[in-house]
C-alpha cells in the first residue's frame, strides 16, 4: 500500500486514480500511523507554503513524513510536495519547511516577461541518470500550474530543469526522495510513466 498524504490541499482523487492505473494500491489518508504502514508516501497539494505546513503539523504529520523520509522509505511529492520538503519558504512572508532539502521556495520574478501562475505544458531537461525518468524522453512535456519554484542549494539533487523565463528546477532524486513541480496526474503517458517507475522503485 501507497498512502496518499491528506492535508486538506488539492485534487487527491486525481493523484490516487493515476496511481491505480499504474497497478498501485494508493490509499488517501489523513492518519499518521498510515504512513507506517506504508511502503511508500506520496504528498501531492497546491497552495500556499504556510498553509500546508501548518495543516501537516496540526495533524501530526508532519513529524511522520520526516521519520519515514529518514528511515528510507521512498517518498514522492507533486508540486507543493516538492516545495515542503525545502528549509524556507517564502510566499507571505517567510516560513520554515521540512527542512529536508536545503534552499528555499521562491516566487517567479514579476520583472521576467512571462504570466504567472507557470500554467500549462512546458518541457523537462533531465540533468543527471535518473531512476524516476526511465524510459522518459529528455524534452518531454509535462503540466504545470505554479507561482513559486524550489532553488536548491545543491546542485546534484537537480533530476530536471525545465525553462520559464529563467531556468528553474522542476524535478529532485536522492535517495529515496523524488518530488517533481509538474503534475504527472494530469500529464497524460508521461505522467503514467513516471508513477510507474515510482512503482518499480518502491517495490524494487
Amino acid at each position: 500500500m501507497i498512502a496518499v498524504v491528506d492535508y486538506g490541499m488539492g485534487n487527491l482523487r486525481s493523484v490516487q486514480k493515476a496511481l491505480e492505473k499504474v497497478g498501485i494500491n494508493a490509499v488517501i489518508t489523513s492518519n499518521p500511523e498510515d504512513l507506517d504502514k506504508a511502503e511508500g508516501v506520496v504528498v501531492p497539494g497546491v497552495g500556499a507554503f504556510a498553509d500546508a505546513i501548518h495543516n501537516l503539523d496540526r495533524l501530526g504529520l508532519k513529524e511522520k513524513i520526516l521519520k519515514n523520509v529518514e528511515s528510507g522509505k521512498p517518498y514522492l511529492g507533486i508540486c507543493l510536495g516538492l516545495q515542503l520538503l525545502f528549509e524556507y519558504g517564502y510566499e507571505f512572508g517567510e516560513h520554515e519547511g521540512l527542512g529536508v532539502l536545503k534552499g528555499s521556495v521562491v516566487r517567479f520574478d514579476e520583472k521576467l516577461d512571462i504570466k504567472i501562475p507557470h500554467m500549462g505544458w512546458n518541457q523537462i531537461w533531465i540533468k543527471k541518470d535518473s531512476k524516476m525518468f526511465e524510459g522518459i524522453n529528455n524534452g518531454e512535456f509535462f503540466y504545470f500550474v505554479h507561482s513559486y519554484y524550489g532553488k536548491p542549494e545543491n546542485s546534484n539533487v537537480v533530476a530536471s530543469t525545465t525553462d520559464y523565463g529563467i531556468e528553474f528546477c522542476s524535478a529532485v532524486e536522492i535517495d529515496n526522495i523524488w518530488a517533481v513541480q509538474f503534475h504527472p496526474e494530469k500529464s497524460q503517458q508521461a505522467g503514467l510513466k513516471l508513477l510507474s517507475n515510482f512503482k518499480n522503485f518502491v517495490y524494487r
